[in-house]
């Protein structure tokens, strides 16, 4: 594959994309870590670089104008903007997103995954390692460590009296309950969709009316409201129906 030089804006990779490829948008201020991770990508038949940005502006207009299936985001892009992730997201809904952080703290862990990452890596992951977690996340998996799946779990437990009181909580049909059930259960939306008898996308369908109706805005964050809520019943304790939520 031939690789043009870097430019020190955004720039688009126009060769054709392979149907069924993973479309990626790489955001990194340093055209040197663009470059290597291409490359990285390149030696994939299912990886496809569509866009390069060296700033929030130029990710902002790559997303808006690109279809893409992942951005992978250097985390010091991110210093000092509170809104980015969900305006990003607002502007492609079917985006994943993926930080890359030289280092990560509880507090800014969990508050990456409330605000809607599916992943967080470190700046020196291992290419095989890198490539693993585009597709997982990709396949609609969040990519997430024991550490933060504990971080996340202590975050929902100190806010729970926060949360919404069950007598005020909205009303969930019995679809809903039993897709919840399922979340919890580590179900993919596949699954879900044989157990119930309907297809993959009436399920997402039922899931955004769910996030919406209970105010959170993925599957963990369900479950841990859920659980919290006492809106179901668990055999096991919340770390575990974490573990198996955050890899569905």
């Amino acid at each position: 594959m031939d690789f043009v030089d870097d430019p020190p804006e955004g720039e688009i990779v126009d060769t054709p994309v392979k149907p069924g490829a993973i479309r990626i948008i790489l955001a990194d201020s340093q055209a040197i870590y663009r470059v290597g991770i291409r490359k990285v990508f390149a030696l994939e038949d299912d990886l496809r670089v569509v866009a390069q940005a060296d700033s929030l502006e130029n990710l902002r207009s790559a997303i808006e104008r690109y279809p893409t299936d992942i951005v992978l985001l250097e985390g010091s892009l991110l210093a000092g903007t509170a809104n980015v992730i969900p305006e990003l997201l607002r502007a492609a809904p079917d985006v994943k997103l993926i930080v890359q952080a030289v280092a990560t703290d509880e507090n800014h862990t969990v508050e990456l995954y409330r605000r809607g990452v599916r992943g967080i890596i470190s700046r020196s992951i291992s290419p095989d390692l890198l490539v693993r977690c585009v597709r997982r996340i990709a396949a609609g998996e969040t990519w997430i460590d024991n550490q933060s799946v504990n971080w996340v779990i202590e975050a929902y437990r100190s806010q729970a009296a926060a949360l919404v009181s069950p007598r005020n909580q909205p009303r969930l049909s019995p679809k809903e309950m039993a897709i919840i059930t399922c979340i919890t259960q580590g179900k993919r939306n596949k699954e879900i969709a044989f157990q119930l008898g309907t297809t993959e996308q009436v399920i997402k369908n039922y899931l955004r009316k769910i996030y919406d109706k209970l105010g959170v805005s993925d599957r963990l964050e369900l479950a841990l409201y859920c659980l919290h809520n006492k809106i179901i019943q668990a055999d096991v304790d919340e770390e575990v129906i974490a573990k198996k939520v955050a890899t569905t």
